[in-house]
């Protein structure tokens, strides 16, 4: 006897339901303005075209969608994550290492993907419990902190700029407003936004160059970056080895979302479609990403916050998100518009984002209750964090591995070595115990 399938009666549209054509196109592009700030700030930090981080988030959500069955409401947008290894690599290697290391990394989810697949998931949560990820993802954010100073400050000719300050300082002041002051679905779209607001004071204060606009045509292919067509790929291990160990603690960030859906479409996608799917959806549309000359790509949560405000959770909604990402990315004059944002708003921005990113990391650590006054959470906290803020690289020969990277690598070794307790609280423990 067929089942009924399951629908959650406190939605407006359930995972699985379509809307009307009219309502299809305006929640679609509702999803996509959620997620264009920060998807689109990523390549502008790194120097990539946004444009085809555009394109490449939405095919690479179409895939998602297709390999999870269709089952998860998720959308894939460029990851912050990565920012760091980025900006060393474009000094070096240029894009090339870029997309190498951003393959690998969906190399690396596929290969958990068919391990999760197999023997379950609990060893990630054992290589990488909270006083591992917490430290890491405050690097990932603190460690940006001087590039976000330094667009706020110098101008192109190096110099200290007063009027770039003040930009930023406005452009961030009116950012935490709006986060704090809106309310429904501009709630959700602080980052736009801000960016939007400190354009236009940009713009009256004469720091914006319109000319690459206007000469900019409407519809242009973007610069796709493709191997072995637009550049001969070789092999970079130091970028493999800067953004691979990130990928674990990105896996985690991904996973936090997946419960949060969970628990919002009352549903449990850890069984089906399986957690193997959608770490290997993930995978699959970073390596896309490679292809075409895009950053790597993560679930996004402002995308959740948008179905749960909205409840529509379909998922065709999210694949029209994806839709209209792809043609926004052959716009050619909203590229170029993009590309004229100054350095100063988008240290604005990135003042209130990287800040969010470390304190996310802190809330790691507070929710789950970790306690510093154990040796053994000290030490790998504080080795993570000076390491990573501080990029103690690590130069081979022609190779370097950002200090992220290394702090990465060190805190699950060290998380994976160390005792529960020191010799001297074991032997405190006996004294007061004796």
């Amino acid at each position: 006897m067929a089942t009924t399938p399951y629908r959650n009666p406190d939605v407006v549209l359930d995972v699985n339901e379509r809307p009307s054509t009219g309502k299809w196109i305006g929640l679609s592009i509702q999803h996509m303005f959620a997620m264009f700030g920060s998807t689109v700030l990523v390549p502008i930090l790194v120097g990539l075209n946004p444009g085809i981080a555009l394109f490449s988030s939405g095919v690479g959500t179409l895939m998602y969608l297709l390999i999870t069955k269709g089952k998860i409401p998720a959308y894939m947008g460029s990851s912050f994550s990565f920012i760091v290894p980025m900006l060393a690599l474009m000094k070096t290697t240029g894009y090339p290492g870029i997309a190498q290391g951003t393959m690998a990394v969906g190399v690396v989810y596929l290969i958990v993907a068919v391990l999760v697949s197999r023997i379950g998931s609990q060893w990630i949560d054992k290589a990488l419990p909270p006083i591992v990820v917490g430290p890491i993802v405050m690097v990932i954010g603190l460690s940006l902190a001087g590039t976000a100073a330094k667009q706020a400050t110098i101008n192109p000719q190096g110099n200290y700029d007063l009027k770039f300050f003040a930009v930023a300082l406005l452009t961030l002041l009116i950012t935490i407003g709006f986060n704090m002051y809106l309310k429904g679905f501009m709630s959700l779209v602080p980052i736009l936004l801000g960016i939007i607001a400190g354009y236009i004071i940009a713009v009256f204060l004469g720091i914006v160059d319109f000319q690459p606009v206007l000469n900019a045509p409407w519809f242009k292919i973007p610069d796709f970056q493709v191997p072995f067509v637009t550049y001969k790929p070789g092999l970079y291990w130091g970028a493999i080895l800067s953004m691979v160990p990130i990928a674990f603690v990105t896996m985690t960030e991904h996973m936090g979302h997946i419960m949060v859906l969970n628990k919002l479409t009352k549903r449990n996608y850890f069984k089906d479609p399986g957690l193997h799917r959608t770490l290997a959806g993930d995978g699959t549309a970073s390596i896309i990403a490679a292809f075409v000359g895009g950053p790597p790509v993560t679930s996004y949560g402002e995308n959740i916050g948008v179905l749960a405000i909205t409840k529509v959770h379909s998922v065709w909604v999210l694949g029209g998100a994806a839709f209209f990402a792809m043609i926004f990315g052959f716009i050619g004059k909203l590229s170029a518009l993009i590309q004229s944002i100054p350095a100063p708003v988008i240290g604005g921005i990135s003042f209130l984002l990287f800040g969010v990113i470390a304190s996310s990391g802190l809330r790691v650590l507070i929710d789950q209750q970790i306690d510093f006054d154990k040796k053994r959470n000290l030490m790998i906290g504080s080795s993570i964090l000076v390491i990573g803020i501080g990029n103690a690289y690590l130069q081979l020969g022609q190779y370097q591995f950002s200090g992220l990277a290394i702090a990465t690598v060190l805190g699950i070794g060290l998380n994976l070595i160390l005792p529960d307790k020191a010799k001297s609280e074991i032997e405190l423990e006996e004294q007061q115990n004796g």
